[in-house]
Protein backbone atom coordinates (compact mmCIF):
# COMPACT_ATOMS: atom_id res chain seq x y z
CA UNK A 1 0.00 0.00 0.00
CA UNK A 2 2.69 2.46 0.76
CA UNK A 3 3.73 2.86 -2.97
CA UNK A 4 -0.14 4.10 -3.77
CA UNK A 5 0.04 6.32 -0.51
CA UNK A 6 0.38 9.90 -2.57
CA UNK A 7 -2.37 8.59 -5.28
CA UNK A 8 -6.05 9.70 -4.92
CA UNK A 9 -8.10 7.88 -6.91
CA UNK A 10 -11.78 8.28 -6.72
CA UNK A 11 -14.95 7.45 -8.55
CA UNK A 12 -16.22 10.74 -9.64
CA UNK A 13 -20.06 11.76 -10.36
CA UNK A 14 -18.75 14.27 -12.96
CA UNK A 15 -19.00 13.36 -17.32
CA UNK A 16 -20.75 10.46 -18.36
CA UNK A 17 -18.27 7.90 -18.93
CA UNK A 18 -18.13 4.09 -19.72
CA UNK A 19 -17.32 1.98 -17.53
CA UNK A 20 -14.28 0.17 -19.17
CA UNK A 21 -13.24 3.55 -19.94
CA UNK A 22 -9.16 3.66 -18.30
CA UNK A 23 -6.48 1.53 -19.29
CA UNK A 24 -6.35 -0.96 -16.66
CA UNK A 25 -9.48 -1.48 -15.81
CA UNK A 26 -7.69 -4.45 -13.11
CA UNK A 27 -6.16 -1.83 -10.98
CA UNK A 28 -9.42 -1.32 -8.99
CA UNK A 29 -8.13 -1.65 -5.80
CA UNK A 30 -5.48 1.25 -6.09
CA UNK A 31 -8.61 3.71 -5.52
CA UNK A 32 -8.65 2.32 -1.62
CA UNK A 33 -5.34 4.08 -0.73
CA UNK A 34 -4.07 4.69 2.77
CA UNK A 35 -3.63 8.42 3.99
CA UNK A 36 -1.72 8.37 7.19
CA UNK A 37 -3.89 6.96 9.59
CA UNK A 38 -7.45 5.40 7.54
CA UNK A 39 -7.90 4.57 4.12
CA UNK A 40 -9.94 6.40 1.26
CA UNK A 41 -13.31 4.85 -0.04
CA UNK A 42 -13.28 3.45 -3.31
CA UNK A 43 -16.22 5.90 -4.54
CA UNK A 44 -17.30 9.45 -3.61
CA UNK A 45 -19.79 9.00 -0.82
CA UNK A 46 -20.41 13.01 -0.92
CA UNK A 47 -21.55 11.92 -4.67
CA UNK A 48 -23.85 9.51 -3.19
CA UNK A 49 -25.24 11.02 -1.07
CA UNK A 50 -26.12 13.87 -3.33
CA UNK A 51 -27.42 11.10 -5.70
CA UNK A 52 -30.40 9.88 -3.68
CA UNK A 53 -32.04 13.23 -4.84
CA UNK A 54 -31.28 12.73 -8.53
CA UNK A 55 -34.64 10.54 -9.22
CA UNK A 56 -37.82 10.07 -7.31
CA UNK A 57 -37.78 6.74 -8.11
CA UNK A 58 -34.23 6.24 -6.77
CA UNK A 59 -34.77 7.52 -3.24
CA UNK A 60 -38.41 6.37 -3.20
CA UNK A 61 -37.03 2.59 -3.95
CA UNK A 62 -34.42 3.39 -0.97
CA UNK A 63 -37.30 3.98 1.41
CA UNK A 64 -39.59 1.56 0.48
CA UNK A 65 -36.59 -1.12 1.39
CA UNK A 66 -36.28 1.14 4.39
CA UNK A 67 -40.06 1.17 5.45
CA UNK A 68 -40.70 -2.68 5.36
CA UNK A 69 -37.78 -3.77 6.79
CA UNK A 70 -38.28 -1.04 9.89
CA UNK A 71 -42.04 -2.05 9.50
CA UNK A 72 -40.49 -6.05 11.06
CA UNK A 73 -37.65 -4.90 13.69
CA UNK A 74 -38.33 -4.35 17.04
CA UNK A 75 -35.68 -2.99 19.22
CA UNK A 76 -34.79 -2.35 22.59
CA UNK A 77 -33.69 0.61 24.68
CA UNK A 78 -30.34 0.12 24.02
CA UNK A 79 -30.88 0.60 20.07
CA UNK A 80 -33.88 3.40 19.81
CA UNK A 81 -35.85 3.06 15.96
CA UNK A 82 -34.63 5.83 15.33
CA UNK A 83 -31.04 5.25 15.34
CA UNK A 84 -31.76 1.73 13.49
CA UNK A 85 -33.80 3.82 10.93
CA UNK A 86 -30.33 5.86 10.19
CA UNK A 87 -28.37 2.72 10.19
CA UNK A 88 -30.48 1.03 7.70
CA UNK A 89 -30.48 4.22 5.64
CA UNK A 90 -26.96 4.76 5.53
CA UNK A 91 -26.28 0.52 4.51
CA UNK A 92 -28.53 0.76 1.58
CA UNK A 93 -27.36 4.49 0.70
CA UNK A 94 -23.33 3.92 0.95
CA UNK A 95 -23.14 0.22 1.18
CA UNK A 96 -21.63 0.52 5.03
CA UNK A 97 -23.48 1.26 8.22
CA UNK A 98 -21.84 1.73 11.96
CA UNK A 99 -22.97 1.41 15.50
CA UNK A 100 -20.70 2.99 18.01
CA UNK A 101 -21.23 1.51 21.38
CA UNK A 102 -21.27 3.11 24.86
CA UNK A 103 -20.14 0.73 27.95
CA UNK A 104 -20.39 1.28 31.32
CA UNK A 105 -17.49 0.90 33.72
CA UNK A 106 -18.29 -3.00 34.20
CA UNK A 107 -18.23 -2.80 30.25
CA UNK A 108 -21.93 -3.75 29.43
CA UNK A 109 -23.29 -1.66 27.15
CA UNK A 110 -25.42 1.18 27.70
CA UNK A 111 -26.48 2.42 24.75
CA UNK A 112 -25.82 2.47 20.29
CA UNK A 113 -25.38 4.87 18.14
CA UNK A 114 -25.24 5.15 14.33
CA UNK A 115 -22.63 7.72 12.89
CA UNK A 116 -22.92 9.09 9.37
CA UNK A 117 -21.21 6.46 6.89
CA UNK A 118 -20.70 9.62 4.67
CA UNK A 119 -17.97 10.87 6.84
CA UNK A 120 -16.57 7.85 8.88
CA UNK A 121 -12.80 6.02 7.52
CA UNK A 122 -11.75 2.51 7.90
CA UNK A 123 -8.49 3.00 10.01
CA UNK A 124 -5.55 1.77 8.55
CA UNK A 125 -5.29 -0.10 12.54
CA UNK A 126 -7.34 -3.04 12.69
CA UNK A 127 -10.44 -2.53 14.43
CA UNK A 128 -9.92 1.25 14.52
CA UNK A 129 -12.42 3.67 12.89
CA UNK A 130 -12.55 7.13 12.63
CA UNK A 131 -15.31 10.00 11.53
CA UNK A 132 -14.41 13.50 10.11
CA UNK A 133 -15.14 16.24 11.84
CA UNK A 134 -14.90 20.19 10.77
CA UNK A 135 -15.44 19.12 6.63
CA UNK A 136 -11.97 16.89 6.38
CA UNK A 137 -9.74 19.36 8.36
CA UNK A 138 -9.47 17.18 11.31
CA UNK A 139 -10.84 13.58 12.67
CA UNK A 140 -11.94 11.73 15.52
CA UNK A 141 -10.67 8.52 16.80
CA UNK A 142 -13.07 5.81 18.05
CA UNK A 143 -11.22 3.17 20.77
CA UNK A 144 -10.56 0.21 19.35
CA UNK A 145 -13.31 -2.24 19.22
CA UNK A 146 -15.95 0.29 19.91
CA UNK A 147 -17.29 0.09 16.04
CA UNK A 148 -19.50 -2.32 13.97
CA UNK A 149 -19.28 -2.30 10.71
CA UNK A 150 -21.92 -3.55 8.32
CA UNK A 151 -20.83 -3.75 4.80
CA UNK A 152 -22.02 -4.29 1.22
CA UNK A 153 -19.40 -7.04 -0.09
CA UNK A 154 -17.56 -5.73 -2.93
CA UNK A 155 -15.72 -7.88 -5.30
CA UNK A 156 -12.46 -5.91 -5.86
CA UNK A 157 -11.61 -5.00 -2.27
CA UNK A 158 -12.63 -5.67 1.61
CA UNK A 159 -12.02 -2.40 2.50
CA UNK A 160 -15.48 -0.49 2.23
CA UNK A 161 -18.51 -2.01 1.35
CA UNK A 162 -20.58 -1.19 -2.02
CA UNK A 163 -24.12 -0.49 -2.79
CA UNK A 164 -25.83 -2.39 -4.84
CA UNK A 165 -27.33 0.38 -7.51
CA UNK A 166 -24.05 1.83 -8.93
CA UNK A 167 -24.80 0.53 -12.78
CA UNK A 168 -27.74 2.53 -12.15
CA UNK A 169 -26.43 5.77 -11.28
CA UNK A 170 -26.41 7.04 -14.89
CA UNK A 171 -30.09 6.54 -15.77
CA UNK A 172 -30.79 8.13 -12.62
CA UNK A 173 -29.03 11.19 -14.02
CA UNK A 174 -30.46 11.15 -17.14
CA UNK A 175 -34.04 10.82 -15.42
CA UNK A 176 -32.83 14.00 -13.90
CA UNK A 177 -31.57 15.77 -16.85
CA UNK A 178 -34.66 15.16 -18.56
CA UNK A 179 -36.38 16.62 -16.10
CA UNK A 180 -34.43 19.71 -15.59
CA UNK A 181 -34.07 19.67 -19.34
CA UNK A 182 -37.91 20.49 -19.22
CA UNK A 183 -38.30 22.18 -17.12
CA UNK A 184 -36.11 25.06 -18.10
CA UNK A 185 -38.00 24.50 -21.19
CA UNK A 186 -41.28 25.77 -19.73
CA UNK A 187 -39.03 28.92 -17.66
CA UNK A 188 -37.30 29.96 -19.60
CA UNK A 189 -39.04 33.11 -21.49
CA UNK A 190 -35.85 33.78 -23.60
CA UNK A 191 -36.41 30.59 -26.52
CA UNK A 192 -38.16 30.74 -29.76
CA UNK A 193 -41.55 29.12 -29.70
CA UNK A 194 -41.83 29.42 -33.36
CA UNK A 195 -40.58 32.24 -36.26
CA UNK A 196 -44.04 34.23 -38.06
CA UNK A 197 -42.32 34.91 -41.43
CA UNK A 198 -44.43 37.32 -43.35
CA UNK A 199 -43.95 37.92 -46.76
CA UNK A 200 -46.68 39.85 -48.02
CA UNK A 201 -45.83 43.94 -48.40
CA UNK A 202 -49.61 44.47 -48.37
CA UNK A 203 -48.50 44.30 -44.59
CA UNK A 204 -46.16 47.36 -44.39
CA UNK A 205 -43.98 48.35 -41.68
CA UNK A 206 -46.31 49.90 -39.67
CA UNK A 207 -48.32 46.59 -39.28
CA UNK A 208 -45.70 45.04 -38.90
CA UNK A 209 -44.74 46.76 -35.68
CA UNK A 210 -48.20 46.20 -34.40
CA UNK A 211 -47.84 42.18 -34.81
CA UNK A 212 -44.86 42.71 -33.25
CA UNK A 213 -45.98 44.93 -29.90
CA UNK A 214 -48.59 42.43 -30.15
CA UNK A 215 -45.78 39.66 -29.54
CA UNK A 216 -43.96 41.66 -27.19
CA UNK A 217 -47.50 41.64 -24.79
CA UNK A 218 -47.19 37.42 -24.70
CA UNK A 219 -43.82 37.25 -23.40
CA UNK A 220 -42.89 36.74 -19.57
CA UNK A 221 -41.66 33.85 -16.87
CA UNK A 222 -43.16 30.61 -18.07
CA UNK A 223 -44.28 31.91 -21.66
CA UNK A 224 -42.99 31.34 -25.43
CA UNK A 225 -41.19 33.60 -26.96
CA UNK A 226 -41.33 34.42 -30.60
CA UNK A 227 -39.41 36.01 -33.58
CA UNK A 228 -40.92 37.85 -36.22
CA UNK A 229 -39.21 38.48 -39.84
CA UNK A 230 -40.59 40.74 -41.95
CA UNK A 231 -39.76 39.86 -45.96
CA UNK A 232 -41.98 42.36 -48.23
CA UNK A 233 -40.44 40.90 -51.54
CA UNK A 234 -42.09 37.34 -50.95
CA UNK A 235 -44.69 35.37 -52.93
CA UNK A 236 -46.46 32.51 -51.83
CA UNK A 237 -47.29 32.37 -48.60
CA UNK A 238 -46.98 35.73 -46.98
CA UNK A 239 -47.36 34.55 -43.54
CA UNK A 240 -46.44 31.59 -42.01
CA UNK A 241 -46.04 30.42 -38.32
CA UNK A 242 -43.23 28.02 -38.38
CA UNK A 243 -42.85 25.97 -34.97
CA UNK A 244 -39.16 25.67 -33.63
CA UNK A 245 -39.92 22.69 -30.97
CA UNK A 246 -40.26 19.26 -33.00
CA UNK A 247 -43.14 17.54 -31.44
CA UNK A 248 -41.27 14.41 -31.59
CA UNK A 249 -39.45 15.81 -28.72
CA UNK A 250 -42.54 15.28 -26.32
CA UNK A 251 -42.73 11.47 -26.69
CA UNK A 252 -38.49 11.43 -26.46
CA UNK A 253 -39.10 12.90 -22.95
CA UNK A 254 -41.42 10.00 -22.02
CA UNK A 255 -39.40 7.37 -23.16
CA UNK A 256 -36.36 8.79 -21.33
CA UNK A 257 -38.23 8.81 -18.12
CA UNK A 258 -39.41 5.46 -18.19
CA UNK A 259 -36.82 3.73 -19.66
CA UNK A 260 -34.08 5.26 -16.94
CA UNK A 261 -36.72 4.65 -14.72
CA UNK A 262 -37.07 0.86 -15.38
CA UNK A 263 -33.04 0.79 -15.33
CA UNK A 264 -33.51 2.40 -11.38
CA UNK A 265 -36.30 -0.25 -10.39
CA UNK A 266 -33.92 -3.05 -11.64
CA UNK A 267 -31.47 -2.42 -10.20
CA UNK A 268 -33.41 -1.93 -6.58
CA UNK A 269 -35.28 -4.87 -7.37
CA UNK A 270 -38.22 -3.02 -6.49
CA UNK A 271 -41.93 -3.83 -7.50
CA UNK A 272 -43.51 -0.52 -8.92
CA UNK A 273 -46.50 -1.22 -7.77
CA UNK A 274 -45.24 -0.85 -4.12
CA UNK A 275 -43.86 2.95 -5.40
CA UNK A 276 -47.28 4.27 -6.23
CA UNK A 277 -46.27 4.39 -10.23
CA UNK A 278 -49.14 4.44 -12.40
CA UNK A 279 -49.22 1.78 -15.04
CA UNK A 280 -49.35 2.69 -18.84
CA UNK A 281 -50.50 -0.56 -20.01
CA UNK A 282 -54.30 -1.79 -19.74
CA UNK A 283 -52.96 -5.25 -17.92
CA UNK A 284 -51.41 -3.05 -15.05
CA UNK A 285 -48.31 -4.27 -13.24
CA UNK A 286 -49.76 -7.78 -11.16
CA UNK A 287 -51.49 -8.51 -7.99
CA UNK A 288 -49.54 -5.95 -5.21
CA UNK A 289 -49.79 -8.72 -2.57
CA UNK A 290 -48.03 -11.28 -4.86
CA UNK A 291 -45.33 -8.52 -5.56
CA UNK A 292 -45.17 -7.55 -2.07
CA UNK A 293 -44.39 -11.04 -0.78
CA UNK A 294 -42.22 -11.81 -3.56
CA UNK A 295 -40.30 -8.69 -2.73
CA UNK A 296 -40.00 -9.44 1.36
CA UNK A 297 -39.04 -12.92 0.46
CA UNK A 298 -36.37 -12.30 -2.12
CA UNK A 299 -34.87 -8.70 -0.66
CA UNK A 300 -36.24 -7.95 3.14
CA UNK A 301 -35.10 -11.34 4.88
CA UNK A 302 -31.77 -11.08 3.13
CA UNK A 303 -31.75 -7.86 4.93
CA UNK A 304 -33.06 -9.25 8.12
CA UNK A 305 -30.58 -11.59 8.44
CA UNK A 306 -27.78 -9.11 8.27
CA UNK A 307 -29.21 -6.71 10.73
CA UNK A 308 -29.18 -9.84 13.16
CA UNK A 309 -25.32 -9.54 12.94
CA UNK A 310 -25.57 -6.87 15.27
CA UNK A 311 -26.83 -9.58 17.98
CA UNK A 312 -24.05 -11.69 17.30
CA UNK A 313 -21.23 -8.67 17.85
CA UNK A 314 -22.37 -7.47 20.98
CA UNK A 315 -23.65 -11.17 22.06
CA UNK A 316 -26.87 -10.36 23.00
CA UNK A 317 -29.96 -9.34 21.50
CA UNK A 318 -30.71 -6.37 20.98
CA UNK A 319 -32.73 -6.52 17.67
CA UNK A 320 -35.68 -8.79 16.66
CA UNK A 321 -37.92 -9.64 13.87
CA UNK A 322 -41.45 -9.90 13.83
CA UNK A 323 -43.48 -11.59 10.52
CA UNK A 324 -44.57 -9.51 7.96
CA UNK A 325 -48.30 -8.79 7.94
CA UNK A 326 -48.95 -9.75 4.48
CA UNK A 327 -47.36 -13.42 4.67
CA UNK A 328 -49.21 -14.20 8.36
CA UNK A 329 -52.20 -14.90 5.69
Amino acid sequence: MNEIKNTVQSFSFGDPEPVLDRADILSYFESVVMYDKYYYPPIDFSGLARSLHSSAHHQSAINVKANILLSTCKTTALLPSSELDKFIKNYLIFGNAYLHVTRNAFGKPIRLETPLSKYMRVGVEDGVYYQLVNGVFDDHKFEKGAIFHLMNSDINQEIYGMPDYLAALQSAFLNESATLFRRKYYLNGAHAGAIIYMTDPLVGEKGSEKIKAQLKQAKGRGNFKNLFLYSPDGKKDGVQVIPLSDVKAKDEFLNIKNSSRDDVLAAHRVPPQLMGIIPTNTGGFGDVDKAAKVFFINEIMPLQNRLKEINDWLDQEVIKFEPYKLLEN
